[in-house]
C-alpha cells in the first residue's frame, strides 16, 4: 500500500466537503463498520479523509459506580453504553465503528492532519482521536485552520498547515474536566440527598454553569412574585390643527397622586392649547455589527421565535454546506482577509441579493461597521457567497445572516425627531414626530428592521390647537419581564458564564430537569422545583449558584489558552472549592432532600410511591410521568440501579388513589373521572389472574 496522509475531520459532512474541495474524491466504506472514507490526490500527495461523529472519547469515572462521590479519578475513554440505555448503547456502537475505522487507517498513514473545527471543542475532539485512536500522533500532526468550508479556503488551509494548538487543547480538556467533576459530583450528591430526604428517586442535576443560570431565573421570578403594584395616573390629550390630529402626553410621564391628576384634568379639559416650542433634531443610525453566535441567536429568537440551540443547529448545517462561516464565534469583526468583494460577487449572482450586492460592489471601497468583540479563532458569521438551495427555517436563518452582512456595509441611516410643547392653561403636553429621512443600511436589512414612524402636521410657535379631549388613565407599576431564552442567554454572556458553544445546551438542560418552564405569554419562569434547588443551595452550599466562582473559573480557563495558567493549578483550585460544597451535602443531605422533595411532589412528574414491588421484592412501585411522552405509568424504583423491569400502564385521565393490594401482589387503584364521578377500581397488573374472576363475579351479580 502506498503511503498517505490521514485527515481527521469532526463530522462526516465536513469530511465530504473537505475531500471534495481538495479534488476528485472517491468514497469507500470501511470494513470496520461501514464508515465513509474519502481517497483524494492533492498537490501530488495521497490523502485519506475520515471523520469522527462529534466526541468519540469522553471523561469517565474509573470506579464505574454511579452512587459514589466524590469522583476525582478520571480517564478519557470511548463513549460507553451506560446502564443499558438503548440510546446510549446505539451511540456507543456508532462511536466504536468510527474509532475502529480511524485506528485501522492510522496504522498505514505516515502523516496526520487535524482538520476538526478550530475551537476548543474541535481541538479536544481531534486531540482525543489522534492520541487514543491513532496512537499518540497529536504532537506529530499538522493543523488545518479554516472558517468556511469553501473550496478556496480549504485549499488555503492545506497550503498553510501549522502545528496544532496544544494550549487550546489543554483549555478544552480542562473545561471538560471541570464540567465533569462539578456536574457529576454535585448531581450525584443532589440525587442522593433527594433520596435520603424523600425516600424516592428523581433525576436531578446541578453544575457550575447550571446553578448560576437557574439562579438568574429564580431571582427574576422572585422579583415578579414579590412585586406590589402601585397605582399611578397618565394624562393624554388629542388636539386638532386644520383637520389633522395631534396626540400628546402630559410632561410628567406618571402622576403619583390621584388628586394631582384630577387637578390637571380639570384645568385642561375644554381648553385649547398653544404651541410654545418646536424643535427638530436629526439622528444618524450606524449600520448594525455583523453577527457573532449570541447576536444571531437573539435576533433569530426575536424574529422567528427560534430557541438558541435550534438556531445554532441550523447555522451549523449551513456551515457544513459551505454557505456560511463557522457559527461558533465571539467576534463582531469582519477582517479584509475574507475578501469582501468576492463574497458580494457571489451574492450578486443570487437573484434575491443581486441588486443590493451589485450596488455595494459599485462603490469600490468596502468598509463594514464592526463591533468591539473579537475572537482569535474565527471572524464574525458571514455568508460565503455560494448560492443557497434552501427552504423553510434554514432559508430564514441564511437570509438573516446574508442581509445582516449586506447591512454592515450600508450607509448610516438618518432620522429626524420633532418635539412639540403645547401649553394648556399653564400645563405642558408633549407631542413627538419621527421620520426616516434616509434609509441607508435599513434598506439592505428589510424586513428585519422596521423603525416606527409618526407624523405631525406643520406646527409653529404660537399656533393654537383645538382641544378635542383630555383623558386620565389609571395604571399600575409592572414587575420586571421574565427572561426569554434569548435574554437569558444574553444574561449568561453578560455575566461571563458558560461559552458560546454551551450556553444554549445549559438552558435546554434546565428545561429537561423541569427546573424552568415557559409561560406562553410572558417568558420563562422557575418552577417550584427550580426554586427549591436554588433556595436549598443558597442555604447550604451557596458557591454552587454563585456567578463569582463560575466566572473565576472561566477566566482561569482563558488563562490556560493564553499560556498564563497551568491546567493542574486550575483543576486543583476547582477541586478545593468542590470538596467544600460536597462536605455540606454529606452533613445536610437529608435536609436538602426534604426541601427539594416537598417541591418535587407538587409537580406533574413527581415520584409518588404506591406500594412495594412484587417482582424484585425490595423496590417501590411509583407513579411516574414520562418526560418524552408525558404519559403516566407505574415503574419500579430499582429500574435504574438494579435493573428491575416491573412496569404497568395507567389511565391517562382521572384522579388516582391506592385502594388496597391485590391477591397478585400488585396495588389496586381507584380512578375517578371528573369531580363527583363514580370511582373505578382495578389492579394495575395487566396479567393479573384475579382480574377476570372479579369481572365475571361483577357480571353475575348484576344479573336478575
Amino acid at each position: 500500500m502506498s503511503s498517505y496522509t490521514l485527515v481527521v475531520c469532526e463530522k462526516p459532512d465536513a469530511a465530504r466537503r473537505i475531500a471534495s474541495a481538495l479534488g476528485s474524491a472517491s468514497e469507500s466504506r470501511s470494513t470496520a463498520g461501514g464508515v465513509s472514507v474519502f481517497d483524494v490526490m492533492y498537490a501530488g500527495r495521497n490523502y485519506k479523509v475520515c471523520s469522527a461523529s462529534g466526541h468519540l472519547y469522553v471523561l469517565a469515572d474509573k470506579t464505574k459506580n454511579r452512587s459514589v462521590y466524590p469522583v476525582l479519578d478520571l480517564e478519557w475513554a470511548p463513549i460507553d453504553s451506560g446502564n443499558g440505555n438503548k440510546k446510549n448503547a446505539k451511540g456507543a456502537a456508532r462511536a466504536a465503528r468510527f474509532i475502529n475505522t480511524i485506528s485501522f487507517l492510522a496504522r498505514g498513514a505516515d502523516s496526520f492532519i487535524h482538520a476538526c473545527d478550530y475551537d476548543q471543542e474541535g481541538e479536544v475532539i481531534g486531540h482525543s482521536i489522534l492520541e487514543y485512536a491513532c496512537g499518540g500522533k497529536y504532537d506529530k500532526s499538522l493543523r488545518a485552520k479554516f472558517s468556511t468550508l469553501t473550496d478556496d479556503e480549504v485549499k488555503e488551509a492545506f497550503a498553510t498547515l501549522a502545528k496544532p494548538s496544544s494550549r487550546l487543547a489543554q483549555a478544552g480538556r480542562s473545561r471538560h474536566m471541570l464540567d465533569f467533576i462539578y456536574g457529576v459530583n454535585l448531581s450525584r450528591a443532589l440525587a442522593q440527598s433527594f433520596k435520603a430526604g424523600s425516600s424516592g428517586y428523581r433525576n436531578l442535576s446541578i453544575g457550575r454553569v447550571q446553578g448560576p443560570t437557574l439562579a438568574f431565573v429564580a431571582d427574576r421570578e422572585l422579583e415578579i412574585r414579590l412585586h406590589v403594584p402601585d397605582p399611578y395616573w397618565v394624562l393624554t390629550a388629542d388636539f386638532d390643527k386644520d383637520g389633522q390630529a395631534v396626540h400628546a402626553r402630559y410632561e410628567k410621564p406618571r402622576i403619583e397622586k390621584l388628586a394631582q391628576a384630577r387637578a390637571v384634568l380639570d384645568a385642561c379639559t375644554g381648553r385649547d392649547g398653544t404651541v410654545s416650542k418646536v424643535s427638530a433634531k436629526k439622528a444618524v443610525l450606524r449600520p448594525p455589527t455583523p453577527f457573532n453566535t449570541g447576536d444571531l441567536q437573539r435576533e433569530a429568537y426575536r424574529l422567528f421565535r427560534l430557541s438558541p440551540g435550534y438556531t445554532l443547529a441550523i447555522a451549523e448545517k449551513l456551515y457544513l454546506r459551505a454557505l456560511v462561516s463557522y457559527p461558533r464565534t465571539s467576534s463582531q469583526k469582519l477582517p479584509p482577509s475574507i475578501n469582501y468583494a468576492k463574497v458580494l460577487s457571489g451574492l450578486a449572482g443570487v437573484s434575491l441579493y443581486s441588486q443590493p450586492a451589485s450596488t455595494l460592489l459599485s462603490r469600490g471601497r468596502l468598509v463594514p461597521n464592526e463591533g468591539l468583540m473579537a475572537d482569535p479563532a474565527h471572524p464574525a458569521i458571514y455568508p460565503t457567497g455560494v448560492a443557497p438551495r434552501l427552504s423553510g427555517l434554514e432559508f430564514k436563518v441564511y437570509d438573516l445572516i446574508a442581509k445582516r452582512f449586506l447591512a454592515t456595509f450600508g450607509d448610516p441611516a438618518v432620522t429626524e425627531r420633532t418635539d412639540v410643547s403645547i401649553n394648556v392653561n399653564n400645563h405642558v403636553f408633549l407631542a413627538e414626530g419621527r421620520a426616516v429621512l434616509y434609509d441607508g443600511w435599513m434598506a439592505l436589512y428589510r424586513p428585519y428592521v422596521n423603525l416606527e414612524q409618526s407624523t405631525l402636521p406643520q406646527l409653529h410657535e404660537g399656533d393654537v390647537l383645538a382641544n378635542r379631549q383630555v383623558v386620565m388613565e389609571e395604571k399600575f407599576t409592572q414587575p420586571p419581564w421574565r427572561y426569554s431564552q434569548a435574554s437569558l442567554l444574553a444574561k449568561m454572556e453578560e455575566e461571563k458564564i458558560g461559552t458560546k458553544a454551551t450556553r444554549a445546551d445549559t438552558i435546554a438542560t434546565l428545561f429537561k430537569r423541569n427546573y424552568i418552564a415557559t409561560k406562553k405569554a410572558s417568558g420563562i419562569e422557575a418552577t417550584d422545583l427550580g426554586f427549591a434547588v436554588v433556595e436549598s443551595m443558597r442555604e447550604h452550599a451557596p458557591t454552587i449558584v454563585s456567578t463569582e466562582l463560575t466566572r473565576s473559573m472561566e477566566e482561569q480557563l482563558e488563562g490556560i489558552e493564553q499560556g498564563m495558567k497551568e491546567p493542574v493549578d486550575v483543576i486543583e483550585y476547582a477541586v478545593e472549592r468542590l470538596v467544600e460544597s460536597l462536605a455540606t451535602f454529606r452533613e445536610q443531605g437529608a435536609t436538602i432532600g426534604r426541601q427539594i422533595g416537598s417541591a418535587a411532589a407538587t409537580q406533574s412528574n413527581a415520584v409518588i410511591v404506591i406500594g412495594g414491588c412484587p417482582v424484585c421484592k425490595n423496590g417501590q412501585l411509583r407513579i411516574i410521568r414520562s418526560r418524552t411522552t408525558e404519559k403516566r405509568f407505574v415503574g419500579c424504583s430499582n429500574y435504574a440501579s438494579g435493573g428491575c423491569r416491573a412496569s404497568a400502564p395507567l389511565p391517562q385521565k382521572g384522579g388516582i388513589r391506592v385502594s388496597k393490594t391485590c391477591q397478585c401482589g400488585w396495588p389496586i387503584i381507584s380512578v375517578a373521572f371528573g369531580r363527583g364521578g363514580k370511582r373505578w377500581n382495578t389492579c394495575v397488573n395487566m396479567q393479573c389472574p384475579y382480574k377476570r374472576d372479579r369481572a365475571s363475579l361483577a357480571r353475575r351479580s348484576a344479573q336478575p
